[in-house]
């Protein structure tokens, strides 16, 4: 005789009838398996969110932009008063308002031309270049690999210094930074003045060495 309490087997609705017991430990060994699958899928999940946040994080702290952009101007009239005295003629210092800049400023020796130069590089308020290269004991060899091989288009005057002019804005030819130049020539020195500026600034740039030149022996 069964126990009082004892219950029939539930039916099952799919089966219409109870389950046997191998049917009963194929449905929970598949029920096991499908939960595996869905921890599994739960954590990969999981992981990628740690990962994007982790690549977040590293966007947000690591910094970012133009190094170029932030690296602060050349104190070129620093640079210069260092170096004054190791050459024959003064070095010559631009005073230039302080909407312009300067990337670079460097006395050259030892270089393979054997000419000593004390080189200053502008950046202008219109973001164009202005070089200036004052060389010490040159010759014409020399002067001319400063303007590229160009030949001179005429004179200028300004401020009582006569500069040699050198225009390669329409030639078509790739002169790189020397589109346009001035050259003069006061005591030891020879003094080029270059780049892809207007003529507005190039003169701004000359009027500022004006009296320095002069005080060389330079102008007429």
């Amino acid at each position: 005789m069964s126990p009082r309490n004892s219950k029939p087997p539930a039916v099952v609705a799919e089966l219409g009838r109870p389950e046997t017991p191998e049917e009963t430990a194929a449905r929970k060994a598949q029920n096991s398996a499908n939960h595996r699958n869905r921890q599994t899928i739960n954590n990969l999940i999981y992981s990628l969110i740690a990962t994007l946040a982790l690549v977040a994080v590293i966007v947000l702290v690591v910094p970012r932009g133009n190094p170029t952009a932030t690296k602060p101007p050349v104190d070129y009239a620093a640079v210069a008063q260092e170096a004054q005295g190791s050459e024959p003629d003064r070095l010559l210092v631009p005073q230039l308002p302080s909407t312009w800049k300067s990337n670079n400023a460097e006395l050259r020796t030892k270089t393979a031309d054997r000419v000593d130069s004390w080189y200053v590089g502008l950046i202008t308020p219109k973001e164009q270049f202005i070089g200036i290269t004052q060389g010490f004991g040159a010759n014409d060899s020399w002067v001319s690999d400063q303007v590229a091989k160009s030949r001179i288009a005429g004179t200028r005057e300004i401020d009582g210094v006569t500069w040699d002019v050198y225009d390669n804005r329409a030639g078509g030819s790739d002169d790189g930074n020397v589109e346009y130049a001035l050259v003069t020539h006061a005591g030891d020195s020879s003094i080029i003045v270059f780049g892809t500026a207007i003529d507005a600034e190039f003169r701004t740039v000359a009027s500022s060495l004006a009296d320095q030149i002069r005080s060389l022996g330079g102008g007429q």
